[in-house]
């Protein structure tokens, strides 16, 4: 019954992309987008093929995955320390409040100027960037997963004898981690947009530095080879994190 259902569900998520191909190579079988400006999905996909066994192309995959780890990983770490914090003190959420509410909208591509300025034209600045776009979304899920949890739960846990320092961790924390899950996959999309934005805007390496360079050498096949790339690598990402999401919560009900 469940490999019935895993088979309907690979199927319903393979159809839109299908759909997607075939509009794509309609519009240049009927001559709706000139060949040269839309080329047809075989050919891109025969170049990205190419491409993948081509080692500077594989150095630029890498570079864009140091970036994009290093900055997701980090805003994990501060995102879901920072919301747990402000869940658990008064005194944190009274901090932390007002800077989320003035830095949260703000889009952070603006920022890019000036780190570039501090930072340098390296990693630093890029993975900085991602971290300042998905810290946020991972910092409000944590918080209100983490306010949300249950008072029954803690008071369970402290007649137990559970030290107040370790509820946090073994209570709270579990009990919200269905909430910080959804926090992380929203963040990792962000991540996967915001690291191939910063490349296209400024780097010698890297799948965003690959489009702009085949934007202004006019070779139109490569400058959808990255942006296949990166829409694979995000399909693969969202695929694993959602393993993680099943493995993590399997005593949930609705997992």
């Amino acid at each position: 019954m469940k490999g019935r259902v895993l088979t309907s569900d690979v199927l319903l998520g393979i159809a839109p992309i299908a759909l997607m191909i075939a509009v794509w190579q309609a519009l240049i079988s009927f001559g709706y987008a000139p060949a040269t400006l839309l080329p047809p999905p075989g050919q891109v996909f025969m170049r990205l093929v190419r491409q993948l066994g081509n080692n500077e192309y594989q150095q630029d995959i890498a570079a864009t995955l140091f970036r994009l780890f290093a900055g997701f990983a980090i805003a994990v770490v501060l995102g879901v320390g920072i919301g747990l914090a402000a869940a658990a003190s008064p005194a944190v959420n009274a901090v932390v409040r007002p800077i989320v509410r003035v830095l949260a909208p703000l889009p952070k591509v603006a920022l890019y100027p000036a780190l570039l300025l501090l930072l340098g034209f390296g990693h630093e600045s890029k993975i900085t960037l991602v971290v300042a776009d998905a810290l946020f979304p991972i910092l409000l899920s944590t918080y209100y997963g983490a306010s949300m949890v249950e008072q029954k739960l803690i008071w369970s846990a402290m007649a137990a004898g559970t030290p107040p320092r370790q509820i946090l961790f073994k209570v709270v924390l579990p009990a919200a981690m269905p909430s910080v899950l959804t926090g992380c996959r929203i963040g990792l999309v962000i991540s996967c947009i915001v690291v191939f934005l910063a490349e296209m805007i400024t780097s010698t390496d890297g799948l965003g530095h690959v489009l702009v360079t085949a934007a202004r050498t006019f070779r139109a096949v490569d400058m959808f080879v990255p942006l296949i790339t990166i829409s694979l690598l995000g399909l693969i990402l969202n695929g694993l994190l959602q393993w993680l999401r099943s493995y993590l919560l399997r005593g949930f009900p609705e997992v």
